[in-house]
């Protein structure tokens, strides 16, 4: 399941992001399959470890409007840029979901990594800017 492509980057984002808002699986899993257990994830300076990204997990499983996402309304990851070179990962992309309530979130990430010798994620600097139409 490592990152080692520009290609293994993009379904990573895709399957990692649907996986984590989705699924039913446990979030504890997911994160096995694609960080090491002592990951580094920092998102706006806000530093975010296994548990707190676990806890992360249950409110956007409630709030995140499945059947809108089901129907194909946009929601989801659009990959504008992911680059691979040896042990270092970058990407922008664009996150759209509809919520349960109404109204939409939509954040352009800037993201920056370091894999592990196992093509999984040791570290992760990420910047988001919310977007008008998510408003």
């Amino acid at each position: 399941m490592g990152i080692s492509s520009e290609r293994d980057l993009v379904d990573f984002l895709v399957t990692y992001t649907r996986d984590m808002a989705l699924s039913e699986e446990e979030p504890g899993a997911i994160l096995d399959r694609y960080f090491v257990p002592d990951f580094q994830y920092r998102n706006d300076g806000l530093v975010i470890d296994r548990q707190r990204m676990i806890e992360h997990v249950r409110p956007v499983r409630r709030n995140v409007d499945r059947a809108a996402t089901a129907a194909g309304d946009r929601s989801g990851v659009e990959i504008h840029e992911a680059l691979v070179g040896d042990d270092r990962i970058a990407a922008r992309w664009t996150l759209r979901t509809r919520l349960r309530k109404g109204g939409g979130f939509a954040a352009e990430v800037y993201m920056f990594g370091r894999l592990a010798p196992d093509g999984r994620i040791q570290r992760i600097d990420q910047l988001t800017r919310q977007l008008e139409e998510g408003r």
